[in-house]
């Protein structure tokens, strides 16, 4: 991507933000999703009982065991439901993200404040959580399924979809939703990263310009940023949208309950190794696609 001049206070475009956010999605997934699997396997394993040890000694020994028993399908097992769903999500969270920075822009030539960026990608963040919920609930059946007891439930994302909508109708698709609005909370701090590291870098670039190695870093810390915060959500977000149904009756709230009483605070945090070697990679490959795609729109 070559270096491209941005003025600060472009007035936001939602349309060409939700083609570039759509984009930015795909290339996401496809950068991060192996790492994905790896982190639902780790954060849904069973507590083992008194005298056994867990079922991955880690992210390395979960890596092999994967590797080893499924070959590399196995890293990409229900990669279909986020590929059709991040289209949307990304599209989703760049579209809003556009439309309340515009909110804020009286005129194509104001620059928004930190707080004014928060605002718009917390509101960004909850929009695209409602999006995210039945790809999210049908890829962590997917990828959970092949180390749960008894045969496979599921085929594939489309008989998954099918099966839940049969079983609970749409409530059982979107099956976790407060805790993906939960999760996708801090996207304020994500955007804020972002959009302050990029201006440091145009500061120092000589000709007020940013380049590619400037977007990659900043939409990597960006997402280290937010994952940072959002890890424990993610990680009740995950045994909610993998548990049968009817084993947490009062949704997050039961999830948090058992996972305190049953195995304390660190569980909170599992799972957030190979979250955070996938978040710079990956949300860096948001970024570039996004900004790639708004190059190819200016053109």
């Amino acid at each position: 991507m070559e270096e491209v001049e941005i003025a600060p206070g472009d007035k936001s475009n939602p349309v060409k933000s939700f083609i570039a956010g759509g984009v930015g999605g795909m290339c996401s997934v496809l950068v991060g999703y192996p790492l994905d699997t790896i982190k639902v396997r780790l954060q849904t394993m069973p507590t083992p009982f008194p005298g056994q040890p867990p079922r991955y000694k880690g992210v390395i020994d979960c890596t092999a065991r994967i590797f080893r028993q499924e070959g590399l399908r196995g890293f990409y097992r229900g990669i279909s439901a986020p590929l059709l769903g991040v289209t949307p999500i990304y599209a989703v969270d760049f579209a809003v993200y556009a439309a309340g920075k515009r909110l804020f822009q009286t005129d194509d030539h104001i620059k928004l404040t930190y707080p004014q960026i928060f605002v718009a990608g917390a509101l960004a963040g909850v929009c695209s959580a409602l999006v995210t919920v039945p790809s999210d609930r049908i890829k962590v059946l997917l990828q959970t399924q092949t180390v749960s007891s008894g045969p496979l439930l599921y085929n594939g994302t489309m008989d998954t979809a099918a099966k839940l909508y049969r079983q609970g109708g749409i409530r059982s698709l979107f099956k976790g939703t407060c805790a993906c609005i939960l999760r996708d909370s801090p996207t304020g701090f994500y955007f804020v990263t972002y959009e302050f590291l990029q201006d440091l870098a145009r500061k120092k670039s000589k000709t007020g310009q940013i380049s590619t190695t400037s977007t990659i870093l900043s939409g990597g810390t960006a997402g280290i940023v937010f994952w940072t915060l959002a890890v424990p959500f993610d990680v009740l977000k995950s045994r909610l949208q993998s548990a049968p149904e009817g084993t947490f009756k009062h949704g997050i709230r039961s999830v948090f309950r058992k996972l305190m009483a049953t195995e304390g605070p660190k569980a909170l945090f599992r799972g957030i190794l190979p979250i955070l070697l996938r978040a710079f990679p990956s949300t860096a490959a948001v970024f570039f696609g996004v900004e790639l795609t708004n190059d190819l729109l200016k053109a």
